[in-house]
């Protein structure tokens, strides 16, 4: 029997977003995507996706990047849940985290939004908090720089150059997650580095 997986990366529609902190999630949802040569194609659940394998004739993974804004994400994650009659476990959100600094990546299922509005509006929409989250470290602004603000700025030059690692990073968090389970993507992804 087939499983199917939904694999969301949220963050704001058009250009002028794309590179931006809050757009992480939807830029590893671009690298699970080019990883396996796929292209996204418009959904009626106002969202863009991409239907594809983890293990061919096993596990299906729908990789989606909603047409929304971040904050209103819930609406086309819940559409495309229903559509792909997936549950809210094997739903994994991947997002931008002020909380993690810039180049880490964190997992976890279920518990609060920390602050994040498009998470919430997931949670809100799906009617449960307990789908599994890949949270990208993004880091706190400098200074007193006002976070909504942070967010919504471009990558440094800097943190540009680490951000094919970051995103590769989180890309194999996702593959790890579906594949063996949450407790092996932590013990690999929480661990410090060499």
């Amino acid at each position: 029997m087939v499983q199917t997986w939904l694999v969301v990366g949220l963050g704001n529609p058009g250009p002028q977003y794309e590179l931006t902190r809050h757009n992480v999630g939807q830029l590893v949802v671009d690298e699970l995507a080019e990883r396996r040569r796929e292209r996204f194609s418009s959904h009626k659940a106002n969202a863009r996706v991409a239907e594809t394998w983890l293990r061919p004739g096993a596990v299906k993974i729908v990789l989606a990047k909603p047409n929304s804004y971040m904050n209103v994400s819930g609406g086309p994650v819940s559409a495309l849940a229903k559509y792909y009659g997936v549950d809210a476990e094997h739903i994994v959100v991947v997002h931008d985290e002020l909380d993690i600094p810039f180049d880490t990546v964190k997992l976890k299922v279920g518990g609060g939004h920390g602050g994040h509005n498009g998470v919430r509006d997931v949670a809100k929409a799906l009617g449960t908090a307990d789908f599994p989250r890949v949270r990208v470290g993004i880091g706190r602004p400098p200074g007193r720089q006002d976070p909504a603000d942070w967010v919504l700025d471009p990558f440094s030059a800097a943190d540009r150059k680490q951000l094919p690692l970051l995103l590769s990073d989180a890309a194999d968090a996702v593959e790890l997650l579906i594949g063996d389970g949450l407790v092996a993507a932590q013990q690999k992804h929480h661990a410090p580095r060499a």
